[in-house]
């Protein structure tokens, strides 16, 4: 057997005796085959043996019931791994780790609270064949595929003596070789080897100089240390340690020890009006080509002799994507994890990552030589300007172009320390359609990537391999838009879907552009509102089909049939000008020169994020009636009934006004609003503090962020308006509240967004019918293309603006220096990616952003024996707010801290999900039957398994007269029913039979939106009207216009004709007042109700008796006979 045939074969084709042949050779060859250690042969049959040691000692895992009971063993070995998981912080996420249960939704791709854990696995077990725990950080042994020959390779990855060692080696690289002298570039990771071997001072042992670097750098960067306390801080150190030791003093001397760390930077000379770059064939220029400014600028009289270097006018910063895509394989932190795209499991139909969407798999399809190395990255790009000085200094606008991997898992995707800041567009003015200059580097690496790739070392395989990136698409807001896809987006033609096939119009007062009634055209075929003259604009009908989408192919097309040019070429401005008089189309994007652009499904998204908050603000401002931001002014009467036919809105020619519309609010209504946002209280993290956005003299909120529009929108819109607005407008709202809640969640089904795709037009009529023509502009046409984007591209979280404003909001604050924007943040920028890069490296008790601790955490350890007795929820450690204060707790209080408790109570999990949904479905069996169609009038969503009425009414509806009462996440995954009724006027849930006391209070799980209405009392026993104590009456409320429950009420009333019956009277119309006066007391004697029914219980009793009536008196004829229920003197 030959060396070499040895050493090139697969290492399954040769038994152990192998092993001795290959070690001894590696022991002669020396040199680099020597440092990396043993060989693929020798490690193969090592792993292979300590897998069977391995598995054989971990029997137990899959050994989990005897006779249906949890055994000992099991209990025992759960506990052993759960203690390890928690030891390893590098491999959590904050206090979680990753679940390992076979649930599929868990199978190590999901982080969970340990109790959770705990929990899952006994229900679920363990995954097949997870004898090695590598998700949690075991590394005696790593499974994986070898590409190369299609089956499996063990790999080592052994830990080194010194994590500081491991880190410079993995920065360095793989060609990096200690055997040969070192070059310039190399000496800088000598240097720092050598300071991972140099004690602090002689003797000390819990430090080298370093590490002690290395985390100086990470405590500037995550705490926006100025250079001036970080001098300072090094100085006194050096002053407290023992003589003779390595401190840095100053921040120079400390970034130098680390330059090895540090990625490139390119600074590039352009144009002072932004026309072009000195870059590439244009790098020797001294003037501009465009509009001949000079690069340079004149040094003074004084300095002109002295001055060697010429000071540009301008230049940006450009970060090189290459080496940062490098080092994600370079790390064993994130190695792995860039392959997790490929090798999780993907359930059919639900989209979690982008990775399951049509547009991931389209792409693969297109370019399945891209697709087969699953290594490949795939990226998005965002960019915003921002100003770095705020709102009242001087004006400045800063660009910053961040791109992001889209490989990576859910919990790191889209996370900061991935953001990669790739150019910095230099202000003080805002680029606009020359945007495209300052992209040209990135586009041309880009472009290298594709067409060539990058030799990359992957240290999770231990081989090299040609890497190669894809841009997926672009994320940004709306004005963005057009600077990156080259459409324009103001005007009559600013939806990019609809493009030319728009049917918005200009007002005749206002003088806006309306998007009114361009939304029956999306309505199926035979839709009635498609014939409604009288709702929409005035004598219309709508016979015209939806706009198709168009592919890149004949976008590309039409542009390059416009002549129109990129802003990069000779006489672009001349030639774009005229052409953009007559399309919508502004220039030739630079986008288009990346080859595989136009086979992208989604080349630009829009912004959930941007989008939901304008439609917000439109909807809260007009409703609330604000001065200067509401959509129903003046000039919006005089116009609107030359558009619509509403004459209730007229102006009254007697009084020269305008009556109020039914869809805002009066003035009592505004303050009982406001008072109710006001006090309204949240669980900690969920929100900002609304209370603050109040303004009680204008009644009207203020300086509401981004977050706090998504909230109300999606959680508070249909409680806040529930009963003081018209029950149309409400409903309407409430339905266009839960389209964007459900479309903003974190796993999304296909079928679900084929669904909103054909609901979102019918409320977007329904608002046409409601509102003015002035409420339409383009920020509520845009929501009906949201649901086709989130059904090719995915869940919106990866694609809207919410992570990336965070991201904007640090590069602010690193602004140190007022001069010199782009420098300060370029500077910053790069200390941050050295630190984050050795945070992978630090020791598991330092808290850095990759292990981040609860904010509410005391830093105590939990010991289970002590809380043994006590229930999960109160397990959780955390310190108070303050000093402890004692007070007796409202009836509302008690009621939302006993929901919370229970619905984010382990204990009770099991009978929130199998108990009490079987329940609910016997409590409430039948309900929908008997009011005439397939629904039973009371929605579409009553006929739905049990669970999802149960979640979505009791998680996502907060009462307004106590603390909201939801998990904190603004975005929940919850099965949503296609009928928003039934999510905000759900069931009153009834005790469950063994329950002494049957009243909606003392249920275990009552629905916040039995809740009293803002502008009421709080709903105690006392209120009920009706009640009294220690009767069990029915508790009965009004839904869609009829009693609920429907046929306990019905059965009410029929038992009551039965009781006294008016022999004379054979029509409800000649039953006498006081006969039916007592039939009304004998259904007040068994019903109770809310208050604010007391208008309408009444007269719906009325319609309701006489329909009972009338069958009542039917049977009897049937009967012909007395029946015997009918006394004998009342016969």
């Amino acid at each position: 057997m030959g060396h070499s045939n040895v050493w090139n074969s697969h290492p399954k084709n040769y038994g152990p005796d192998a092993v001795f042949l290959v070690m001894n050779r590696d022991n002669l060859l020396g040199g680099k085959r020597k440092q990396r250690g043993l060989t693929r042969v020798w490690v193969y049959w090592l792993k292979t043996i300590l897998r069977g040691k391995m598995s054989s000692d971990r029997q137990w895992m899959y050994k989990r019931f005897m006779n249906g009971i949890l055994i000992q063993e099991f209990l025992n070995g759960l506990e052993t791994f759960i203690n390890f998981a928690c030891s390893q912080s590098r491999w959590m996420d904050g206090d979680k780790i990753k679940c390992p249960c076979n649930n599929r939704k868990c199978q190590n791709m999901s982080f969970r609270d340990v109790n959770t854990v705990r929990y899952h696995v006994a229900k679920y077990g363990f995954v097949p064949n997870y004898f090695v725990w590598i998700y949690q950080g075991e590394s005696t042994m790593a499974v994986d595929s070898d590409q190369n020959e299609g089956s499996e390779s063990y790999v080592c990855s052994e830990e080194p003596s010194n994590t500081y060692h491991r880190m410079v080696n993995e920065a360095a690289g793989a060609d990096f070789n200690m055997d040969e002298p070192p070059n310039p570039e190399a000496q800088k990771f000598y240097d720092m080897l050598k300071a991972a071997d140099n004690e602090l001072w002689p003797g000390c042992k819990t430090h080298s100089q370093l590490s002690l670097v290395a985390r100086l750098m990470s405590m500037k960067s995550e705490n926006h240390m100025s250079e001036k306390l970080f001098d300072q801080v090094t100085k006194l150190m050096k002053e407290i340690v023992p003589d003779n030791n390595l401190v840095t003093d100053n921040f120079y001397s400390t970034k130098k020890l680390l330059r090895g760390m540090g990625l490139p930077v390119e600074k590039i000379d352009c144009c002072f009006n932004g026309c072009m770059l000195y870059w590439g064939a244009d790098s020797d220029l001294i003037s501009c080509k465009f509009c001949d400014h000079p690069r340079f600028k004149k040094p003074p009289r004084v300095a002109e002799k002295r001055q060697k270097t010429k000071v540009a006018y301008k230049k940006m910063y450009y970060f090189p994507l290459i080496p940062r895509l490098q080092r994600l394989y370079a790390s064993n932190a994130t190695a792995h994890d860039m392959r997790w795209h490929s090798e999780h499991e993907v359930e059919q139909g639900v989209m979690r990552h982008p990775s399951n969407s049509l547009a991931w798999k389209h792409f693969n399809q297109i370019h399945p030589d891209f697709a087969a190395e699953s290594r490949n990255v795939r990226l998005g790009l965002c960019t915003d300007g921002f100003q770095p000085f705020g709102q009242s200094g001087q004006q400045y606008s800063t660009w910053p172009v961040i791109v992001t991997p889209y490989n990576l898992p859910p919990w790191l995707c889209m996370k900061e320390q991935y953001m990669f800041l790739s150019i910095l567009v230099p202000g003080p003015k805002n680029p606009k359609d020359k945007l495209d200059v300052f992209l040209q580097p990135l586009i041309a690496e880009l472009n290298h990537l594709w067409d060539v790739g990058v030799n990359t070392y992957d240290i999770s395989k231990k081989q090299n391999f040609m890497m190669r990136a894809a841009l997926m698409w672009t994320v940004s807001d709306f004005p963005a838009y057009s600077k990156l896809s080259g459409w324009s987006t103001a005007g009559r033609l600013a939806c990019p879907y609809c493009m030319d096939k728009s049917d918005a119009f200009t007002l005749k007062f206002s003088g806006k552009q309306s998007w009114f009634d361009n939304h029956r055209k999306f309505l199926p075929a035979n839709h009635p509102f498609r014939r409604n003259r009288t709702a929409f604009r005035k004598n219309k009908t709508v016979t015209t089909v939806p706009p198709v989408v168009r592919s890149g192919d004949d976008i590309l097309t039409e542009i390059q049939s416009l002549g129109l040019k990129k802003v990069t070429e000779m006489d672009a401005t001349r030639t774009n000008g005229p052409i953009c008089r007559t399309c919508g189309w502004r220039k030739h994007s630079i986008f288009w020169d990346l080859p595989y652009w136009r086979s992208n499904l989604i080349r630009h998204n829009l912004d959930v994020m941007h989008i939901e908050k304008n439609v917000f603000d439109n909807v809260f401002n007009t409703v609330l009636n604000v001065d200067g931001k509401t959509k129903d002014t003046f000039k919006s009467r005089q116009e609107l009934n030359d558009y619509c036919r509403r004459l209730e809105l007229k102006r009254n020619e007697a009084t020269g006004k305008y009556p109020k519309a039914c869809y805002t609010l009066d003035k009592k209504a505004r303050q009982t609003l406001c008072e109710w946002v006001k006090i309204l209280k949240f669980p900690d993290g969920y929100v900002s503090n609304m209370g603050r956005c109040v303004d009680m003299k204008k009644l009207k909120l203020f300086g509401m962020k981004s977050h706090d529009c998504h909230v109300f929108m999606q959680r508070l819109i249909p409680i806040a308006f529930r009963e003081i607005l018209p029950l149309n407008v409400w409903k309407v709202l409430t339905e266009l509240s839960l389209f964007f809640k459900e479309l903003t969640a974190t796993t999304i089904k296909t079928d679900d967004m084929v669904r909103l795709e054909n609901d979102i037009p019918l409320i977007l009529c329904k608002l046409e019918r409601i509102f003015p023509p002035s409420f339409f502009d383009s920020m509520e046409h845009l929501p009906v293309h949201l649901a086709y984007e989130a059904r090719i591209a995915g869940p919106v979280q990866y694609r809207w603006m919410y992570p990336f404003e965070r991201y904007l909001r640090k590069l602010k604050l690193n602004v140190r220096n007022k001069a010199k924007v782009e420098g300060s943040i370029c500077n910053a920028y790069l200390v941050e990616e050295a630190s984050s890069f050795c945070s992978y490296y630090f020791e598991d008790h330092v808290n850095t952003k990759h292990r981040n601790v609860p904010r509410n955490d005391d830093g105590r350890v939990l010991v289970e024996d002590e809380y043994e007795d006590k229930l999960s929820i109160f397990k959780h450690p955390g310190r108070a707010f303050g000093r402890a204060k004692k007070r007796c707790m409202t009836d509302e209080e008690y009621k939302a801290a006993r929901s919370y408790v229970l619905l984010n109570c382990e204990e009770v999990a099991p009978y929130i999900e199998y108990v009490y949904p079987k329940w609910l479905q016997m409590a409430h069996k039948g309900r929908g039957r008997g009011r005439g169609g397939r629904d039973g009038g009371h929605g579409r969503g009553h006929g739905r398994d049990s669970s999802s009425i149960l979640r979505p009414s009791v998680q996502s509806v907060p009462s307004p007269t106590h603390p909201i009462q939801t998990s904190p996440s603004p975005s929940p995954s919850l099965t949503l029913s296609p009928s928003p009724l039934s999510e905000i006027r759900p069931p009153p849930i009834v005790p469950p039979p063994h329950t002494s006391d049957p009243s909606p209070s003392s249920t275990p799980h009552s629905t916040p939106s039995d809740a009293v209405p803002p502008f009421t009392e709080p709903s105690t026993s006392s209120s009920i009207v009706g009640s009294s104590a220690g009767s069990a009456k029915l508790v009965i409320e009004i839904v869609d216009g009829s009693f609920f429950p429907y046929h306990k009420c019905s059965a009410i009333i029929t038992k009551s004709f039965k009781k006294m019956v008016d022999s004379k009277a054979f029509s409800w119309k000649k039953v006498s007042k006081s006969t039916k006066k007592t039939y009304f007391d004998d259904f007040q004697n068994q019903c109770s109700w809310a208050p604010r029914f007391n208008g309408q219980i009444k007269s719906l009793w009325e319609s309701k008796a006489a329909e009972r009536y009338s069958d009542f008196v039917h049977k009897l004829k049937i009967v012909r006979d007395r029946p015997d229920f009918i006394p004998e003197d009342d016969q």
